[in-house]
């Protein structure tokens, strides 16, 4: 009890040192995630446009594409001109999206952060929209998109969020598809930046060695310069409760499973630390896990297998994954039928529930030994529409779980046992 009252002041010491406020901007007030840390000097800053990623896609592959585009500097230096600038003085600066997300990162020196927000400036007043870049990104994702023709995973995976949630965003393939993406125009970039990456949708999160104040002058400058309008949220993504298998035949020797199903846990849930501790004892924690005991230690089955709660605002999922033989794939999928039954009927043990709170409580503190996981840590617990310090909270109810509680968890949430498997495999 000690140790854990000791780990929590820690905890509390290092996650409630990051600090919500909100920067009003022509009356908009964005949100503004902030932590000093003088430890280095360095200064990083990003800004996370919300209901901006690919799960908004017009066109498939638009909003990563749009990404690329905006890594490729500006009309007036060019992509090596404006890459040269920030080599010169040590800047990152680079855009990349997500399923909900798009989001502009600014890393460097304390001294060249002025500077760093000057580039930042002149690219969003002046990205590279030329014949010749859009050609290049496109030919890059082309290229990509051949690659992943043989990438056997990626193609099961994808096959997978077809089988969950069928005729909805999440079953395209974020990169595109080479007709689509043969199809998107300058002004269908134009027009993403122009609707979504704007003030109704920003989060800022920024930290390191620079004052609040001093912070939030250099940005009020740039935002300003934002459009005020608010993209409309992504609409909720079910998944499908359905068992299913979808085998799809290639030149392999090995089978490549996934397997997933519904999972009603919405991203705001109270009870989501019972859904931390349940995936970590089934299939997210490693070896010792309910799923590699199972299928790789005590069978033989895969080198590796493992599965995950996967919560998020517009779905939530249960998913898993393993790679075994082609004459091993039918007994592969059999086995984790029975083994996700068992779970749920039967539960955890104490002793997985006690090695787990031990992992778990233990291994926090890494997880926020970096500026960037202490702001990343706390841009989820407000994106997720909880307070700064949550996860510590969590904690403390992580410690004070009873085996009757999370067994009650697990039962309650059977519909993970209607699964659907996409195998990827050869002939035997």
């Amino acid at each position: 009890m000690k140790k854990f009252i000791i780990l929590i002041t820690l905890l509390q010491g290092i996650l409630m040192s990051a600090t919500l406020s909100h920067i009003d901007i022509n009356g908009t007030k964005v949100p503004m995630i902030f932590e000093e840390d003088k430890n280095l000097p360095i200064v990083s800053m990003q800004l996370v446009f919300q209901n901006s990623g690919y799960l908004t896609d017009t066109k498939k592959g638009l909003v990563k594409l749009t990404a690329k585009l905006l890594n490729e500097g500006t009309q007036k230096d060019g992509s090596v001109g404006f890459a040269t600038k920030l080599e010169d003085r040590a800047i990152s600066l680079s855009s990349h999206s997500g399923a909900e997300t798009f989001v502009i990162e600014l890393n460097s020196l304390k001294e060249q952060f002025d500077y760093g927000i000057e580039l930042l400036d002149e690219l969003l007043s002046d990205p590279n929209y030329t014949p010749k870049t859009l050609e290049k990104i496109k030919t890059q994702t082309l290229g990509e998109l051949k690659q992943k023709e043989s990438n056997f995973d990626y193609i099961s995976s994808l096959k997978l969020k077809g089988l969950l949630f069928p005729n909805t965003p999440l079953a395209t393939p974020p990169l595109g598809t080479v007709d689509s993406i043969k199809d998107i125009s300058i002004d269908d970039i134009k027009s993403h930046i122009d609707n979504h990456l704007a003030l109704g949708n920003l989060i800022v999160v920024m930290g390191g060695d620079i004052k609040q104040d001093e912070a939030t002058k250099l940005l009020s400058d740039i935002l300003k310069k934002l459009p005020k309008r608010k993209s409309e949220p992504i609409k909720y993504m079910k998944a499908q409760a359905k068992e299913q298998i979808e085998k799809t035949i290639v030149q392999s020797k090995q089978a490549y499973v996934y397997f997933g199903s519904p999972l009603d846990i919405r991203y705001d849930s109270s009870q989501r630390y019972l859904g931390k501790v349940a995936s970590f004892i089934l299939g997210s924690s490693g070896f010792g896990s309910r799923l590699m005991e199972e299928i790789r230690v005590k069978r033989g089955l895969a080198y590796s297998a493992y599965s995950r709660f996967s919560i998020n605002k517009s779905h939530s999922y249960f998913w898993g994954y393993l790679q075994t033989k082609v004459a091993s794939g039918d007994e592969a999928v059999t086995r984790v039928k029975e083994l996700i039954k068992t779970f749920i009927d039967k539960g955890v043990t104490q002793e997985e529930l006690t090695s787990a709170k031990e992992f778990l409580l233990g291994s926090e503190p890494l997880r926020n030994e970096t500026l960037s996981q202490r702001l990343n840590r706390a841009f989820m617990e407000y994106y997720h529409n909880r307070p700064l310090g949550a996860t510590v909270e969590d904690l403390k109810k992580i410690k004070a779980m009873s085996l009757d509680e999370l067994n009650s968890f697990i039962k309650k949430h059977n519909e993970i046992g209607v699964l659907s498997f996409s195998v990827v495999t050869g002939k035997e």
